[in-house]
C-alpha cells in the first residue's frame, strides 16, 4: 500500500500533467475539427442555459480556487495577514458554494443528456464518462468539508499546499504530505489528477480556446476600408 500511495501522490501527478499537456497539443495539431464544445442547443434547448451556467461558474471557480489556494506560497498569506484558520474557513466556504453550484449544474446537464434519446445517442461515451467523473470528483470534494471543519487549525491544509508546491517545483518527497491524510482527501486528489488524463480526449479541450480568447482583448482594431 505504501508503494502504491507513493506512486499515486509522487509520480502519478507528473504522468497526469504530461498527458494533459501533450495530449491537448496533439489533439489540437491533428484533430482540430474535433476541437469544439459540440453544442447541442439546436437539438434540445431545455435546461441547457441553467445547467451550463451553473456548471461553468462552479467548475471554473473551483479550479481557480484550488490553483490559487494550493500554489500561493504561505509567506504571501502571512504577509497579507491571513491565518491558517482564516484561509481554511475561506476555502471551505468558497469551495462549498462553488462545488455545490457545479454539482447542481452537472446533474441538470446529465439529466438533460440521458433523458433525451437523441442527445443520449449522439453523445460519445467519453463525454458521458467525463461528466460523471467530474460529478464524483466534486462530490468527494464536498465530503472533505466536514472533516476540515473538525480540524480548523489549518495543519492539514498546509500539508496539501506543501505537497502541491513540491510537485510543481519538482522537489522530492511530496507524497508523504498526502499519505497520512484521511481516505476521502486521497480519493479526491486521485480523481482530480485523473481528470487531467481524461481531459484531452473529450470535448473539455474547448476550455483552452476559452482561455486563449482573452488575448483578443489586446488585439489592434481591424480596419475595414471601402474599395477605391
Amino acid at each position: 500500500m505504501d508503494y502504491l500511495q507513493y506512486f499515486i501522490f509522487g509520480i502519478y501527478p507528473y504522468i497526469a500533467l504530461t498527458i494533459f499537456l501533450l495530449g491537448s497539443l496533439v489533439r489540437f495539431e491533428r484533430e482540430q475539427y474535433t476541437w469544439r464544445s459540440e453544442s447541442t442547443q439546436m437539438i434540445h434547448r431545455g435546461q441547457l442555459r441553467l445547467g451550463s451556467n451553473l456548471f461553468h461558474i462552479g467548475i471554473i471557480g473551483v479550479f481557480l480556487g484550488h490553483l490559487g489556494g494550493l500554489l500561493t506560497p504561505m509567506a504571501v498569506w502571512q504577509a497579507l495577514g491571513v491565518t491558517h484558520e482564516a484561509k481554511q474557513i475561506l476555502a471551505m466556504t468558497a469551495g462549498g458554494i462553488l462545488g455545490g453550484l457545479g454539482i447542481i449544474g452537472l446533474l441538470i446537464l446529465l439529466y438533460r443528456r440521458f433523458s433525451n434519446e437523441r442527445l443520449a445517442a449522439m453523445t460519445p461515451m467519453r463525454d458521458k464518462v467525463v461528466l460523471l467523473w467530474l460529478l464524483v470528483t466534486l462530490g468527494l470534494g464536498l465530503l472533505t468539508i466536514p472533516l476540515s471543519m473538525a480540524h480548523l487549525n489549518g495543519d492539514m491544509m498546509v500539508m496539501f499546499m506543501e505537497w502541491a508546491q513540491r510537485i510543481v517545483t519538482f522537489r522530492g518527497d511530496a507524497a508523504p504530505f498526502v499519505i497520512g491524510s484521511p481516505l476521502v482527501f486521497q480519493l479526491h486528489i486521485f480523481f482530480g489528477m485523473t481528470f487531467f488524463i481524461i481531459f484531452p480526449f473529450t470535448r473539455m479541450v474547448h476550455v483552452w480556446s476559452g482561455f486563449a480568447s482573452v488575448t483578443y482583448l489586446g488585439r489592434a482594431w481591424q480596419l475595414v476600408r471601402p474599395r477605391a
